[in-house]
């Protein structure tokens, strides 16, 4: 039965991004990237990872995709691009593709144990994560915040500004 989950949310999950890069609609794309991480947060469910099940549904599937909406909507996003600046973006957008190839090979050559890279030490699970993250981390992550936050105030305040002003 597990398998059979598997493939339909593996399928809704490869579908949703076909159907976000096909689209021409910035809210559409915003919908199917939902979606797709909707079906990972059910594919880490599968793999009893539920951290990172409910991390990826709460966190990227409801507060990131609703900052993703925000901008789509507080910015005009249908203006015309320029020609060159069109073609630096697809040639990086090339090269980053290629780059996380390499790396998806990479670390599945690492997962099956091929090469001279192992497997992850023991002991390296979710708790032993929160607890470097809350005591040896915890500067680097309260800046971390600090710099979202300020993001935020930042979108907010030009998002406030007429165009007159």
């Amino acid at each position: 039965m597990a398998l059979v989950i598997f493939v339909i949310l593996s399928a809704l999950c490869v579908g949703a991004v076909v159907a976000m890069i096909v689209s021409r609609n910035q809210a559409h794309d915003a919908l199917f990237l939902v979606l797709a991480f909707a079906c990972l947060g059910g594919i880490f469910g599968l793999l009893d990872a539920s951290f990172a099940a409910a991390v990826q549904v709460l966190v990227y599937a409801g507060a990131i995709m609703v900052l993703f909406l925000f901008a789509i909507m507080m910015f005009n996003l249908r203006r015309p691009e320029p020609p060159e600046r069109k073609r630096i973006r697809v040639v990086l957008g090339a090269a980053l593709a290629v780059i996380l190839l390499v790396e998806l090979i990479l670390a599945g050559m690492r997962a099956l144990g091929i090469g001279s890279a192992g497997a992850a030490p023991p002991g390296r699970d979710i708790a032993h994560l929160g607890r470097l993250l809350f005591s040896d981390y915890l500067y680097a992550f309260e800046i971390t915040s600090l710099l979202i936050l300020a993001a935020l105030v930042g979108a907010l305040a030009l998002a406030g500004k007429k165009e007159g002003e």
